[in-house]
């Protein structure tokens, strides 16, 4: 299996910029990415989602489902993967909708699940559920979903002589779902998918998420800072999923990647101290205490000793982003400063590293040769520099080290990842 390859299909002029242009669509900048990718034979276009005003300092996203249908009329072998959460859908919805999707690409849609950390404000009455309590609705959704995408047999529809469709009632099943949280008497209401189910992603790594990406994800999205780290969540994940009889090598780690580039290392490790050097440090303070998952005071706290253990949150107690919290509980009790947390913070606890293309690919190389990276994350596409970089550099390293394959290797999403239908 080769190392498949993943870009944001966000950039600069963003929504909000092409809102205020009467004669551009708010899409424009993510069509222009994704003739990059394609061209760059990249694997698939994400679009993250956000339910609230103000969240992590940007002020919303447009709705991923419609992002991503509008992207498919002007793609034809990139992926669309959509982020929405299982906290505030029907699964009915759901499968209907990601369905749907799968249909008007041809057989590209992904699902990246997220049982939300923000917004229930916008779907009262009560207010965040545990953890535990969104993975049990996520997986009771999960269950109901798969259950609707496979209710048509072999051979429930086909081609009539006259050219018109043809329904075998008797291969087509109700689900007749009676859950916790739902009833869902089903069938699915429209035709059978192209990938038979949209591939599924799923982001998450407290072990509530651990748990639900073991036992459904084919792909989990984790933010694993170091290899000590995407190693022991890899282990943790996989093991579970053999138990569960999962198929070996699943579910495939993916993992975001936020690279600075430089023509040489001492370029690229100057555009880092320079980004460090304009960090807001007051901000810096508020987003440490929000990757602690919140209630933690940091305003008095010395920037250059180590924060007291006294500070870490219980991780039992922290109903947001639970799995970022535990990676800054790490990163304390390992003895790091405020500063350097506040450094951290800024790539919100995500794999950050610098250097040259050919030094970005032995690092990459490293993981995926340790087993431990599986889907890799190369944005900043609308950024000519970046392109650059990304595209004639790291990725032609890593296609030229036979690490990430040469082009598209068929029509679906499940192709190009070389998953299973």
């Amino acid at each position: 299996m080769t190392l498949r390859t993943i870009t944001s299909a966000g950039g600069f002029p963003g929504p909000y910029e092409l809102a205020l242009d009467p004669g551009r669509s708010t899409v424009d900048t993510a069509i222009a990415v994704a003739g990059k990718a394609e061209a760059a034979q990249i694997d698939a276009l994400f679009v993250p989602d956000l339910l609230t005003f103000g969240a992590q300092g940007t002020i919303g996203a447009q709705e991923p489902l419609i992002f991503t249908a509008a992207l498919s009329q002007v793609t034809k072998y990139a992926g669309l993967i959509a982020t929405v959460s299982t906290a505030f859908h029907h699964p009915f919805n759901l499968a209907r909708l990601f369905g749907t999707l799968d249909h008007v690409s041809n057989g590209r849609a992904a699902w990246n699940l997220v049982t939300s950390s923000i917004g229930e404000e916008n779907f009262g009455p009560g207010g965040l559920p545990s953890p535990e309590e969104r993975y049990a609705r996520a997986a009771e959704t999960l269950e109901i979903v798969n259950a609707l995408w496979d209710s048509w047999g072999p051979g429930a529809l086909r081609l009539g002589p006259d050219g018109r469709a043809i329904l075998d009632k008797d291969q087509i099943k109700p689900i007749n779902h009676v859950g916790t949280l739902f009833e869902v008497a089903g069938p699915l209401n429209i035709p059978p998918l192209p990938q038979g189910r949209p591939v599924q992603i799923q982001a998450g790594q407290s072990a509530a998420g651990i748990a639900l990406g073991a036992r459904y994800a084919e792909i989990v999205f984790a933010a694993l800072p170091t290899h000590d780290f995407a190693r022991d969540f890899t282990q943790r994940i996989r093991s579970q999923a053999r138990a569960l009889g999962r198929t070996p090598g699943l579910p495939l780690i993916f993992s975001s990647f936020h690279a600075t580039f430089g023509a040489t290392e001492a370029e690229a490790l100057r555009k880092v101290r320079e980004r460090q050097e304009s960090i807001d440090l007051d901000a810096g303070r508020a987003l440490v205490a929000n990757m602690l998952g919140d209630g933690v005071d940091l305003t008095g706290a010395p920037l250059d000793k180590p924060l007291s253990p006294d500070l870490v949150p219980d991780l039992a107690a922290i109903h947001r982003r639970r799995g970022r919290a535990e990676i800054f509980t790490d990163l304390i009790r390992r003895g790091h400063t405020l500063r350097e947390l506040i450094v951290a913070a800024q790539d919100t606890g995500h794999w950050a590293i610098a250097g040259t293309p050919e030094q970005l690919a032995d690092a990459v190389e490293e993981r995926y040769r340790a087993g431990v990276l599986d889907v890799l994350s190369l944005n900043g596409l609308g950024d000519p520099e970046t392109h650059d970089f990304a595209v004639n550099g790291l990725l032609a390293e890593l296609r030229r080290r036979g690490i990430v394959k040469p082009g598209y290797l068929g029509p679906t999403l499940r192709d190009n990842l070389e998953l299973p239908r």
